[in-house]
C-alpha cells in the first residue's frame, strides 16, 4: 500500500511539473509574440528614425455629450521597452492605468492638453481638439523634432507632422499618447462623477449611452454638458 502510495505521489508531483512547464513555455511564447508586435509598432520611429524627438499626439473625447476633450503628447525613448503598448481603446482600464504609470515613468517627454466643454460650444469639437493637442506640444519639456499624429494634420503648428491613420494602433507613439490622453481624461470624469452623481459619469464617461441619455431627459443638463451636442435629446 506504501509504495502505491508513493507512486501515486510521484505520478502527481510529475503532473503538476508538466503543466508547469507548459505554462511556462506558453508565458514565454506569449511573450516573444508581444516582442514582435511591438517592434512592428515601432516602424514608423524607425523608418523617421533620423529625427531625435518623435512625438505621438492622440486625443480622447471628441464624441461624448459631456465634458472636455483631452490629447497627449508623448515621446518615447529611442530604446523603449514598454510592452503592450496599444489603442486605449482596445485596452482594459485597468491595463490603461498600469501602461500610464510606466509611460510617465519612461518617457522623454510627456504634455496633456485640455480644452473645456464651454471652448468646445464655442469653436466646435474639431478646432477644440487642435487646440488641445497644440497646448500638449507645449507642454513638453523636450521639443519635438517630428509629430506622428492620429488622422489630423494640426494647423498652427511648425513642427513636420505626419498624419497616420487608425495611428494608435499602428505606432508606438500615438498609442503611448492615445493612453494618457485617455486616463487622463476619465480621471477628471470621475471627479466630475463625485459633484454630479446622478448622470452616471464614473460608468460612461459623457459618452451618449441609454443610460446618460435617460438621466440627461430625467435632469436636464449639469454645467459640464456640451450645449451643441445635446440639443437632440433636451430642449435648451
Amino acid at each position: 500500500m506504501a509504495g502505491a502510495s508513493l507512486r501515486g505521489q510521484q505520478d502527481e508531483a510529475v503532473i503538476v511539473m508538466g503543466t508547469t512547464k507548459e505554462r511556462e513555455a506558453k508565458r514565454a511564447l506569449a511573450l516573444e509574440k508581444e516582442k514582435e508586435r511591438m517592434w512592428q509598432l515601432f516602424s514608423y520611429e524607425r523608418e523617421y528614425g533620423s529625427y531625435h524627438a518623435i512625438c505621438g499626439i492622440d486625443e480622447a473625447g471628441r464624441g461624448p455629450l459631456a465634458g472636455p476633450v483631452v490629447a497627449g503628447a508623448v515621446i518615447l525613448p529611442k530604446n523603449c521597452d514598454i510592452l503592450y503598448i496599444n489603442d486605449s481603446k482596445k485596452l482594459s482600464e485597468k491595463k490603461r492605468e498600469l501602461l500610464y504609470d510606466e509611460i510617465m515613468a519612461k518617457a522623454v517627454a510627456v504634455g496633456t492638453g485640455i480644452v473645456s466643454w464651454e471652448r468646445i460650444d464655442q469653436i466646435n469639437i474639431l478646432q477644440a481638439t487642435y487646440e488641445a493637442m497644440r497646448q500638449a506640444i507645449e507642454k513638453l519639456s523636450v521639443p519635438p523634432d517630428l509629430l506622428l499624429n492620429d488622422a489630423v494634420l494640426i494647423p498652427g503648428v511648425a513642427v513636420r507632422q505626419v498624419p497616420i491613420v487608425k495611428g494608435d494602433a499602428k505606432s508606438a507613439s500615438i498609442g503611448a499618447a492615445s493612453i494618457i490622453a485617455k486616463v487622463t481624461r476619465d480621471r477628471l470624469m470621475m471627479e466630475y462623477h463625485q459633484m454630479y452623481p446622478e448622470y452616471g459619469f464614473d460608468a460612461h464617461k459623457g459618452y451618449g449611452t441609454k443610460a446618460h441619455i435617460e438621466a440627461l431627459r430625467t435632469y436636464g443638463p449639469c454645467p459640464i454638458h456640451r450645449r451643441t451636442f445635446i440639443g437632440h435629446f433636451v430642449e435648451l
